[in-house]
């Protein structure tokens, strides 16, 4: 049986890993500070970076039915989840302006009241693949609800981006991220079954962009 300074160990390293692979170590409830480079998107993921170097990248494309509304999940080998935009997702592309950020998911739902506590982190609340994070308003009018993509307890939401949206076009897989998710450890592994590789999601951009040229 497992003694109360086992868990506290075990919990202190999860904490470490995460903010190791997330950033400089911070004040308790403070979002996150990822230490990343500070390129553009572009520069950002053309050589092999920290985030490259700590996470395995998965993909959902067109969540819910959307086309092209595709998010990226970047899995951390302590578990962790860090949910992102993925590149081709339509707030990341030329033109587009973010007008706002909102967690506040319903009228008695708002993400920013999940509160973490204890070993057992109590207090947060549980997501399922479909349930939403947050929703971005751009200025030419379109709405965007980004979704968890993966079950598990949320971990804390990033505030930065309600303050400086533009973090989340400039450093999408980075400053920009969207939320940290922590699945159960028993499904650990079986999440990521409905996601896409890098790979295969870059084959579905392929085919997506053929797919255009072709009808135009």
């Amino acid at each position: 049986m497992r003694t109360p300074q086992a868990a506290r160990r075990k919990d202190r390293l999860l904490r470490a890993n995460m903010e190791e692979a997330l950033g400089s170590p911070r004040a308790e409830g403070a979002a996150p500070e990822v230490a990343m480079a500070t390129e553009p998107v572009a520069v950002e993921s053309a050589a092999p970076s920290l985030v490259d170097r700590y996470f395995t990248r998965w993909y959902k494309a067109d969540v819910k039915g959307k086309p092209c509304e595709d998010h990226c999940i970047l899995q951390h080998s302590n578990r962790i989840c860090v949910i992102t935009l993925a590149e081709s997702h339509p707030v990341l592309q030329s033109g587009k302006t973010i007008k706002s950020i909102s967690y506040q998911i319903s009228t008695n739902c708002s993400r920013l009241q999940n509160k973490v506590s204890g070993k057992f982190k109590r207090g947060a609340q549980f997501l399922t693949e479909l349930a939403p994070l947050c929703k971005i308003y751009c200025s030419d009018g379109e709405e965007y609800t980004i979704s968890s993509c993966v079950r598990g307890r949320l971990m804390e939401v990033n505030e930065n981006i309600l303050h400086k949206p533009s973090i989340l076009q400039e450093k999408p897989a980075t400053e920009g991220y969207i939320a940290v998710v922590l699945p159960k450890f028993e499904e650990s592994k079986s999440i990521t079954e409905g996601l896409l590789t890098q790979k295969q999601y870059e084959e579905v951009v392929v085919k997506r962009s053929n797919a255009t040229t072709a009808t135009s």
